[in-house]
């Protein structure tokens, strides 16, 4: 509750044009948002641009911020909707495999670390093939950690409709990474 409270300050800092709350908001939410985007994108490029406009959105409407949500939710849904009307404009659908490391624990063995790494990538090929409603929905629960209610407020749908799409998205990936020859235990 104490980021929470921080944020909330950092936005009302933000609304009396204070550079330096901006900068602080930056420093806590800027990776996280762009990551977010990242996976919706897919494009770096974009994604940094996309994420830059996120915080100039916040910086020029922190003074509409009206605390409904945390600030982070309120950041994550300015950036689904830039994301989502960047796909819009470009139009373009290239399909850029993006490889992201996966941290190893320390007490893995080399064989253990490897298994890993070749689930985690096949678990990101089987979340690419999932259709952008079912893979942002997986990742605002899972990799933002992101509760049904705050997808709900991020992606402004109906409740029933996050928890639907939460439902199928997570059938279709299990049948895919059947599909692909992967258990469910890990590695």
């Amino acid at each position: 509750m104490q980021d929470q409270t921080d944020d909330r300050t950092l936005i009302t800092r933000i609304a009396g044009q204070d550079q330096a709350a901006l900068r602080a908001l930056l420093g806590r939410h800027q990776l996280r948002v762009y990551r977010f985007v990242l996976r919706i994108v897919r494009r770096e490029a974009v994604a940094e641009e996309v994420t830059n406009e996120v915080f100039l959105e916040a910086w020029r409407n922190a003074g509409s911020y009206e605390a409904r949500s945390s600030v982070g939710t309120w950041l994550l849904s300015i950036a689904h909707n830039r994301a989502v009307s960047t796909l819009r404009r470009r139009r373009e659908e290239t399909i850029d495999e993006e490889s992201a490391g996966a941290i190893a624990d320390d007490g893995d063995d080399p064989e253990v670390v490897a298994q890993k790494l070749d689930k985690a990538e096949a678990m990101r090929r089987c979340i690419a093939v999932l259709s952008a409603e079912h893979r942002t929905i997986i990742d605002l629960v899972y990799y933002h950690e992101k509760s049904i209610n705050e997808v709900s407020e991020i992606l402004n749908i109906p409740l029933n409709t996050v928890k639907t799409r939460m439902f199928y998205a997570r059938k279709k990936l299990s049948e895919l990474l059947a599909a692909a020859g992967i258990d469910r235990g890990w590695p």
